[in-house]
């Protein structure tokens, strides 16, 4: 199995560390603080403030413990009206809406939004008037209209220039499966694909029947059943591969499990090939252009194998099958918390490594 850490390249020693402040601190907020200390890149940034409406006390606890990624790698603890990590304070507010905070006394360089509770351009647009210099989303945004950019890391951050105001990371089935349809469409040709995301449970579900949401399936008990949900995935495909618009189709099922999820893919391929053939370029993908962002294993695993995962996607080659000389089944696997959170990462070192360059470039005369 391929699974070689994503890592990106360092910069240089003499420059400051870029000023992140996490609004929202749920469960991506926390990986997130969590994959800049594991990934070995805290001293490239600063967490200067976290925004999050739960007291400091369920804040450091949560922090601290994680029942499904483990003891934070540093000690942490409550100080006051801060989080203290390795001793260093992160403010700590408890605002409930843009206006109540003053983002520019921290002089962040990103704000990064992980409450979830803003997607149209005029809601996040109170993030800017507030004084967030720039925003980078934790999910799509209600469409393409309402942000500067949507990127997926390895497939399109190249196009990220510096000068966003409004950055959305896509979604974590997103980053999972734009890369693997990216190299089917290169190598095979893609004429229409249908996926499956069968996903583990989340917080919009109860753990028993209670009415909280006007999808009524998401009224159900979140661990006794598997449950169908609706999911803007084909969408956001089509967001990223604008070549496959209007051949692909999505379906989402949550499952009764706490983490690691699972796409299946049906695909019509343009030319005849065979599994073997699928199988040696996919390897040859994580082995290569797409290390950071693809793992391979052909081995006989269960979803638990994959918790903690950074990779976007792990292709199971032991499940892919051909029915005919061009329609293809595979399966992938991902891990939604983990993996989504490094890719956070990768495009928050990314769009500030540009806007830094973009201040020091001297202008055109």
């Amino acid at each position: 199995m391929t699974t070689s850490r994503p890592t990106a390249s360092a910069r240089p020693a003499a420059e400051p560390p870029f000023r992140l402040i996490i609004n929202g601190y749920g469960r991506i907020g926390r990986c997130y603080l969590r994959a800049l200390h594991e990934a070995g890149v805290a001293d490239e940034f600063e967490v200067v403030a976290i925004n999050e409406p739960a007291d400091l006390a369920g804040i450091a606890y949560l922090t601290r413990f994680d029942s499904t990624h483990g003891r934070f790698p540093a000690p942490v603890a409550a100080g006051n009206a801060c989080l203290l990590i390795n001793g260093k304070p992160i403010a700590v507010t408890h605002a409930t809406t843009p206006e109540a905070v003053d983002w520019g006394a921290y002089e962040p360089d990103l704000i990064v939004e992980c409450s979830g509770q803003y997607g149209s351009r005029i809601e996040l647009q109170r993030f800017l008037d507030a004084g967030c210099p720039r925003l980078l989303l934790s999910h799509p945004g209600n469409g393409a209209a309402d942000v500067d950019a949507t990127i997926v890391y390895g497939i399109n951050h190249q196009a990220l220039e510096g000068s966003e105001g409004l950055v959305s990371n896509a979604s974590c089935t997103t980053n999972a499966v734009v890369p693997v349809l990216d190299l089917l469409q290169r190598e095979f040709g893609v004429e229409q694909a249908l996926l499956t995301t069968l996903h583990s449970a989340m917080n919009d579900q109860p753990l028993i029947d209670g009415y909280h949401h006007t999808d009524l399936r998401r009224t159900r008990s979140a661990m006794q059943s598997i449950i169908p949900v609706s999911t803007g995935l084909a969408r956001g495909i089509e967001r990223l591969l604008p070549g496959l618009a209007g051949r692909v189709q999505a379906k989402a099922i949550r499952v009764p499990t706490h983490n690691v999820s699972a796409i299946d893919m049906v695909l019509t391929l343009s030319r005849d090939i065979d599994a073997r053939e699928v199988n040696r370029a996919l390897r040859a993908a994580a082995e290569g252009c797409y290390r950071q962002l693809i793992a391979y294993s052909d081995e006989p695993h269960a979803s638990i194998d994959f918790n903690h995962d950074p990779h976007s996607a792990i292709v199971d080659g032991a499940q892919t099958r051909m029915v005919g000389p061009r329609m293809l089944n595979l399966m992938i696997w991902f891990d939604n918390e983990w993996g989504f959170a490094n890719r956070m990462v990768d495009v928050t070192r990314c769009w500030l490594t540009r806007m830094r360059a973009a201040r020091l470039r001297p202008p055109l005369n």
